[in-house]
């Protein structure tokens, strides 16, 4: 008998087990979805994507209550993003946040010409051909775009306060990235302004940023400049290792490279962006058409400089480059 209660009361236990699910998935389906496609591995990323959720919460949207949440990740092999992208598109997404910069959008935007899509970019949509205006772009596209290859000129302006004596100065870009040609021409454009020779190097692999590190000693650049990339992102340690054993001054697009142990970093609020991104994504979910949502240009940017990493490799920062930064870190 009592063999009998124990299977009738599993029996039960399983079946209420298997009807939660299928409740939960249904209302999960009936909820609009809003769908990550991520250039990087979810990792590092972890923060940004908690930002985009902060932003939808901002404007009223909260993951499992009103909204539902897909997420694919390219992990650095940007020729996945297309199939990720349509998956995405499968799963009938009311909105595409790429994560990643312009890897994930110009999939995203090559897969449909009628998801919204809220972006959050370093670089020029009109130049990456998205867009064709800032204030009404149009389509079914709008975003953050943080211009952060606009800054090129002084990033290296920085460098060459940071390394005054050097030649040269070294410009890392990653060939597979689909804004590289923009980032090179606009590091070859600042050479005159800095009145320096700029040596452009390419790395998509970890192997090839440490041959491009021996490059870069070989041809005795004095500074290196290392390019917003989403892959570069995720090699903030080796970074590290490497221009600490060179003792190379090395400055950052993104905050998070400095937070890491690089020795410096100039650009916009990567985290802020990302919030904004998430704004921008629950206006859309409510109902604004993302071509008539003018492009968010962030006017702030901030200097970060890590002085315990520069006293660790024997760099010496010069004081007014001390008294401008917006944050030292000790």
């Amino acid at each position: 008998m009592l063999d009998l209660r124990r299977r009738q009361f599993l029996t039960l236990l399983g079946g209420a087990a298997a009807a939660w699910p299928l409740g939960a998935r249904a209302q999960q389906a009936a909820l609009p979805v809003v769908g990550f496609l991520g250039a990087p591995s979810a990792g590092p990323y972890e923060r940004y994507v908690a930002a985009v959720h902060q932003g939808l919460k901002e404007v009223g949207y909260i993951e499992h209550q009103n909204v539902a949440m897909e997420y694919r990740w390219a992990d650095g092999q940007y020729d996945r993003l297309p199939a990720l992208a349509a998956d995405l598109i499968s799963r009938r997404a009311a909105v595409i946040v790429p994560i990643g910069g312009a890897p994930a959008t110009v999939a995203a935007k090559a897969a449909t010409s009628t998801i919204p899509i809220v972006f959050n970019l370093g670089a020029d949509p009109i130049g990456l051909g998205l867009v064709t205006n800032l204030n009404r772009p149009g389509g079914n596209i709008t975003g953050i775009a943080m211009m952060n290859l606009e800054i090129e000129t002084k990033r290296l302006e920085l460098l060459h306060e940071l390394a005054p004596a050097s030649t040269s100065v070294a410009v890392l870009l990653n060939p597979s990235n689909a804004q590289a040609q923009t980032q090179e021409r606009e590091a070859q454009a600042a050479a005159p302004v800095i009145g320096r020779k700029v040596l452009i190097l390419k790395a998509a692999t970890e192997r090839e940023i440490e041959s491009a590190f021996a490059t870069l000693v070989r041809e005795q650049a004095g500074a290196l400049l290392v390019g917003a990339d989403t892959f570069f992102n995720r090699q903030a340690i080796l970074f590290v290792v490497l221009t600490a054993r060179h003792a190379i001054p090395t400055i950052y697009p993104f905050k998070s490279s400095v937070d890491a142990g690089g020795l410096m970093s100039y650009g916009t609020s990567l985290l802020d962006a990302y919030r904004q991104t998430g704004v921008y994504a629950g206006r859309v979910l409510k109902g604004e058409k993302p071509g008539d949502l003018p492009i968010v240009q962030p006017t702030k940017f901030e200097l970060v400089v890590n002085l315990k990493t520069a006293r660790a490799v024997g760099i010496a920062i010069p004081p007014t480059l001390l008294a401008r930064a917006d944050e030292v870190i000790e």
